[in-house]
């Protein structure tokens, strides 16, 4: 199984146009990041987890041609506003594009692309089926994906467990149970927001404390803003199994 990062950052603290911080001016190509996301490629299955605004470049820049499903982890837009480009795998292979999401994220969905549901819909609109996710596992193609429930301060997000490969954003905690499920997993990924605390993140010594009670083989940290600081200068902070992801990272589980 390849795993690639399409995006390892975040809305909160993204660079933008001007912008004179030491990360944007002073950084390297690690230092630029899209919203956060993965895909997935197994046999003949390929996903993404999650479809932020940047989902459409993504796609481009890895001349991704098939996608079989979208996993959400939850409906905050830097998550969920690509996913009106969809609409060019409908053209493509003829049929709807299956996003998973739990009910109350498929409610937001709904909502922000109201033109893509219901009756009577103009020509050309992404087409999208609708699929719930639950905590039970579920299989999509080549995969057996197991979700990991976590809180984002009092929202409900869903990480997840495929193989030996376990991902988790948008959290600041990871209740024992979950734990559990991570247990024993080579490769996890979890998100580390900057070094001050945050209130529906983990910050950089929060992460680290997980990864170092999980203690995986390797760990990535990704949906980094780029108040955590310059890529070279944290990862010499990290102890050795954890690094820092970056866009257009590809790992081999």
């Amino acid at each position: 199984m390849q795993v690639t990062f399409l995006g390892t950052g975040t809305s909160q603290g993204v660079p933008v146009v001007a912008c004179t911080c030491p990360v944007c001016t002073q950084g390297t190509s690690k230092d630029n990041r899209l919203r956060s996301s993965v895909l997935i490629q197994h046999k003949n299955t390929q996903i993404t987890i999650d479809a932020g605004p940047d989902f459409r470049y993504q796609m481009l820049r890895e001349k991704v041609k098939k996608l079989d499903a979208i996993l959400i982890t939850h409906s905050h837009k830097d998550h969920i506003a690509g996913l009106d480009d969809v609409r060019s795998f409908n053209y493509i292979y003829k049929k709807a594009m299956s996003i998973y999401a739990q009910e109350a994220d498929q409610e937001v969905i709904k909502r922000e692309f109201s033109y893509a549901f219901g009756e009577n819909l103009y020509p050309g609109v992404p087409e999208m089926n609708l699929l719930t996710l639950t905590e039970e596992p579920l299989t999509i193609g080549d995969l057996n994906i197991l979700p990991l429930p976590v809180l984002h301060m009092k929202m409900q997000v869903m990480g997840f467990r495929i193989g030996d490969f376990s991902y988790i954003t948008d959290t600041n905690y990871i209740p024992g149970e979950t734990l559990a499920k991570i247990m024993g997993s080579k490769i996890v990924v979890l998100n580390a927001l900057r070094k001050k605390p945050h209130a529906s993140h983990y910050n950089l010594e929060q992460a680290v404390n997980i990864l170092e009670f999980l203690r995986p083989e390797k760990a990535y940290l990704t949906h980094i803003s780029h108040l955590l600081g310059l890529h070279e200068e944290v990862q010499k902070e990290l102890p050795d199994f954890i690094k820092l992801a970056y866009d257009g990272l590809k790992i081999e589980i």
